[in-house]
Protein backbone atom coordinates (compact mmCIF):
# COMPACT_ATOMS: atom_id res chain seq x y z
CA UNK A 1 0.00 0.00 0.00
CA UNK A 2 2.90 2.26 0.97
CA UNK A 3 4.36 1.57 -2.30
CA UNK A 4 1.12 2.57 -4.14
CA UNK A 5 0.74 5.85 -3.46
CA UNK A 6 4.16 6.95 -3.87
CA UNK A 7 3.74 5.96 -7.35
CA UNK A 8 1.08 8.03 -8.00
CA UNK A 9 2.84 11.03 -6.24
CA UNK A 10 5.61 10.11 -8.33
CA UNK A 11 3.68 9.87 -11.34
CA UNK A 12 2.48 13.58 -10.87
CA UNK A 13 5.48 14.98 -10.40
CA UNK A 14 6.82 13.24 -13.42
CA UNK A 15 3.99 14.63 -15.53
CA UNK A 16 5.23 17.99 -14.46
CA UNK A 17 8.60 18.05 -15.43
CA UNK A 18 7.70 16.91 -18.96
CA UNK A 19 5.70 20.72 -18.97
CA UNK A 20 2.48 19.07 -18.09
CA UNK A 21 -0.26 21.85 -17.15
CA UNK A 22 -0.85 23.21 -13.94
CA UNK A 23 -2.93 25.20 -12.48
CA UNK A 24 -1.35 28.47 -12.15
CA UNK A 25 -0.02 27.85 -15.63
CA UNK A 26 -3.40 27.19 -16.96
CA UNK A 27 -4.73 30.44 -15.17
CA UNK A 28 -1.89 32.45 -16.78
CA UNK A 29 -3.05 31.01 -20.30
CA UNK A 30 -6.15 31.89 -20.04
CA UNK A 31 -6.34 35.21 -19.45
CA UNK A 32 -2.66 35.54 -22.13
CA UNK A 33 -5.65 33.78 -24.43
CA UNK A 34 -8.23 36.35 -24.10
CA UNK A 35 -6.37 39.34 -24.26
CA UNK A 36 -4.86 38.09 -27.54
CA UNK A 37 -8.43 37.35 -29.31
CA UNK A 38 -9.44 40.82 -27.83
CA UNK A 39 -6.37 41.92 -29.98
CA UNK A 40 -7.35 40.12 -33.05
CA UNK A 41 -10.95 41.29 -32.86
CA UNK A 42 -9.71 45.01 -32.58
CA UNK A 43 -7.26 44.68 -35.46
CA UNK A 44 -10.59 42.65 -37.96
CA UNK A 45 -12.45 45.50 -37.05
CA UNK A 46 -9.51 48.05 -37.81
CA UNK A 47 -9.07 46.43 -41.63
CA UNK A 48 -12.44 46.04 -42.31
CA UNK A 49 -13.21 49.73 -41.49
CA UNK A 50 -12.86 52.29 -44.74
CA UNK A 51 -10.66 54.78 -44.47
CA UNK A 52 -12.10 58.29 -44.47
CA UNK A 53 -11.54 60.50 -47.59
CA UNK A 54 -11.25 63.95 -46.66
CA UNK A 55 -14.10 66.37 -47.81
CA UNK A 56 -13.03 68.83 -50.83
CA UNK A 57 -12.31 72.61 -48.72
CA UNK A 58 -14.52 75.27 -49.21
CA UNK A 59 -12.81 76.80 -52.07
CA UNK A 60 -13.27 73.45 -54.23
CA UNK A 61 -16.69 73.32 -53.14
CA UNK A 62 -17.74 77.40 -54.24
CA UNK A 63 -15.56 76.73 -57.68
CA UNK A 64 -17.65 74.13 -59.01
CA UNK A 65 -21.17 75.77 -57.88
CA UNK A 66 -19.51 78.70 -60.09
CA UNK A 67 -19.28 76.46 -62.64
CA UNK A 68 -22.66 74.74 -62.60
CA UNK A 69 -24.36 78.29 -62.64
CA UNK A 70 -22.33 79.55 -65.41
CA UNK A 71 -22.81 76.41 -67.45
CA UNK A 72 -26.61 77.69 -67.89
CA UNK A 73 -26.83 80.96 -70.62
CA UNK A 74 -28.88 82.81 -68.57
CA UNK A 75 -26.85 82.98 -65.68
CA UNK A 76 -24.01 83.54 -67.66
CA UNK A 77 -25.58 85.74 -69.61
CA UNK A 78 -26.25 87.51 -66.01
CA UNK A 79 -22.73 87.20 -64.81
CA UNK A 80 -21.01 88.66 -67.83
CA UNK A 81 -23.68 91.64 -67.15
CA UNK A 82 -25.59 90.86 -70.92
CA UNK A 83 -29.29 91.79 -70.98
CA UNK A 84 -30.89 88.41 -71.50
CA UNK A 85 -33.36 87.05 -74.29
CA UNK A 86 -37.23 87.31 -73.61
CA UNK A 87 -35.97 90.12 -70.88
CA UNK A 88 -36.49 93.53 -70.64
CA UNK A 89 -32.92 94.45 -71.69
CA UNK A 90 -34.07 97.20 -74.39
CA UNK A 91 -33.36 100.77 -72.65
CA UNK A 92 -35.97 102.03 -74.25
CA UNK A 93 -38.53 100.29 -73.12
CA UNK A 94 -36.83 99.76 -69.90
CA UNK A 95 -36.89 103.89 -69.12
CA UNK A 96 -40.71 104.18 -70.25
CA UNK A 97 -41.22 101.61 -67.44
CA UNK A 98 -39.05 103.42 -65.01
CA UNK A 99 -41.08 106.56 -65.98
CA UNK A 100 -44.19 105.78 -64.59
CA UNK A 101 -45.58 105.71 -68.18
CA UNK A 102 -47.48 102.55 -67.23
CA UNK A 103 -49.70 104.05 -64.13
CA UNK A 104 -50.61 106.90 -66.14
CA UNK A 105 -51.54 104.66 -69.07
CA UNK A 106 -53.66 102.63 -66.61
CA UNK A 107 -55.27 105.17 -64.69
CA UNK A 108 -55.65 107.27 -68.39
CA UNK A 109 -57.80 104.16 -69.60
CA UNK A 110 -59.90 103.87 -66.76
CA UNK A 111 -60.72 107.45 -66.51
CA UNK A 112 -63.54 107.52 -68.13
CA UNK A 113 -64.77 103.99 -68.02
CA UNK A 114 -63.67 100.56 -65.65
CA UNK A 115 -61.47 98.51 -67.05
CA UNK A 116 -60.16 94.78 -66.34
CA UNK A 117 -56.72 93.49 -66.72
CA UNK A 118 -55.97 92.18 -69.56
CA UNK A 119 -58.27 94.72 -71.47
CA UNK A 120 -56.02 97.12 -70.14
CA UNK A 121 -52.68 94.93 -71.18
CA UNK A 122 -54.45 94.11 -75.05
CA UNK A 123 -55.35 98.26 -75.25
CA UNK A 124 -52.00 99.31 -74.32
CA UNK A 125 -50.26 96.96 -76.50
CA UNK A 126 -52.47 98.64 -79.35
CA UNK A 127 -51.72 101.83 -78.64
CA UNK A 128 -47.82 101.30 -78.53
CA UNK A 129 -48.08 99.58 -81.63
CA UNK A 130 -46.32 96.12 -79.31
CA UNK A 131 -43.22 98.33 -77.92
CA UNK A 132 -44.70 98.58 -74.50
CA UNK A 133 -45.77 94.86 -73.79
CA UNK A 134 -47.01 94.29 -70.68
CA UNK A 135 -47.68 90.69 -69.48
CA UNK A 136 -49.86 89.26 -66.44
CA UNK A 137 -46.54 89.33 -63.87
CA UNK A 138 -46.46 93.12 -64.60
CA UNK A 139 -50.27 94.51 -64.89
CA UNK A 140 -51.70 92.42 -62.03
CA UNK A 141 -49.43 93.59 -59.12
CA UNK A 142 -49.41 97.04 -60.60
CA UNK A 143 -53.10 97.12 -60.44
CA UNK A 144 -52.76 95.66 -56.72
CA UNK A 145 -50.19 98.64 -56.22
CA UNK A 146 -53.15 101.06 -57.27
CA UNK A 147 -55.69 99.74 -55.39
CA UNK A 148 -53.65 99.79 -52.24
CA UNK A 149 -52.67 103.01 -52.36
CA UNK A 150 -56.48 103.87 -53.01
CA UNK A 151 -56.03 105.42 -56.46
CA UNK A 152 -58.33 102.82 -57.93
CA UNK A 153 -60.92 100.38 -57.20
CA UNK A 154 -61.80 96.62 -58.33
CA UNK A 155 -64.90 94.97 -58.26
CA UNK A 156 -66.16 91.80 -59.48
CA UNK A 157 -68.16 91.89 -62.63
CA UNK A 158 -69.61 88.29 -60.84
CA UNK A 159 -68.78 88.24 -57.29
CA UNK A 160 -70.37 84.77 -56.55
CA UNK A 161 -67.99 83.41 -59.27
CA UNK A 162 -65.40 85.91 -59.59
CA UNK A 163 -64.54 86.03 -63.08
CA UNK A 164 -63.52 89.93 -64.04
CA UNK A 165 -62.46 92.42 -61.94
CA UNK A 166 -62.90 95.61 -63.18
CA UNK A 167 -60.83 98.71 -62.20
CA UNK A 168 -62.33 102.80 -61.41
CA UNK A 169 -60.28 105.60 -60.99
CA UNK A 170 -60.97 107.02 -57.38
CA UNK A 171 -60.83 111.00 -56.60
CA UNK A 172 -57.18 110.30 -55.27
CA UNK A 173 -56.60 108.74 -58.66
CA UNK A 174 -57.72 111.29 -60.78
CA UNK A 175 -55.17 113.71 -58.58
CA UNK A 176 -52.42 111.58 -59.28
CA UNK A 177 -53.21 110.73 -62.85
CA UNK A 178 -53.25 115.25 -62.95
CA UNK A 179 -49.77 115.10 -61.45
CA UNK A 180 -48.66 111.99 -64.02
CA UNK A 181 -49.61 113.78 -67.03
CA UNK A 182 -47.30 116.43 -65.80
CA UNK A 183 -44.38 114.90 -64.94
CA UNK A 184 -44.04 111.99 -67.70
CA UNK A 185 -44.94 114.56 -70.71
CA UNK A 186 -41.50 116.19 -70.54
CA UNK A 187 -39.67 112.63 -71.04
CA UNK A 188 -42.59 111.66 -73.90
CA UNK A 189 -41.45 115.22 -75.61
CA UNK A 190 -37.74 113.69 -75.69
CA UNK A 191 -38.53 110.69 -76.36
CA UNK A 192 -40.42 111.72 -79.64
CA UNK A 193 -37.58 113.75 -80.30
CA UNK A 194 -35.23 111.53 -80.67
CA UNK A 195 -37.07 109.12 -82.75
CA UNK A 196 -37.53 111.87 -84.92
CA UNK A 197 -34.02 112.46 -85.30
CA UNK A 198 -32.91 108.80 -85.43
CA UNK A 199 -35.78 108.19 -88.18
CA UNK A 200 -34.33 111.43 -90.27
CA UNK A 201 -30.32 110.21 -89.77
CA UNK A 202 -31.13 106.97 -91.06
CA UNK A 203 -33.58 106.71 -93.41
CA UNK A 204 -33.08 110.71 -94.22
Amino acid sequence: MPQSRKSAGSGRGAATARGGPSGGESAGESVGGESGRRGSARARRTRREPAQVPDRDVGTREAIAQASRLSDPEEAARAAGRPQRGRSGDPFTGELRRREVLPLLVLHLISDTPSYGNQLMERISAMTAGVLSVNPNTMYPLLRSLEGRALIEGNWEHPERRSRRYYSITEAGRAEYERLLAEVRPFLDSVARSIDEIVAEVYG
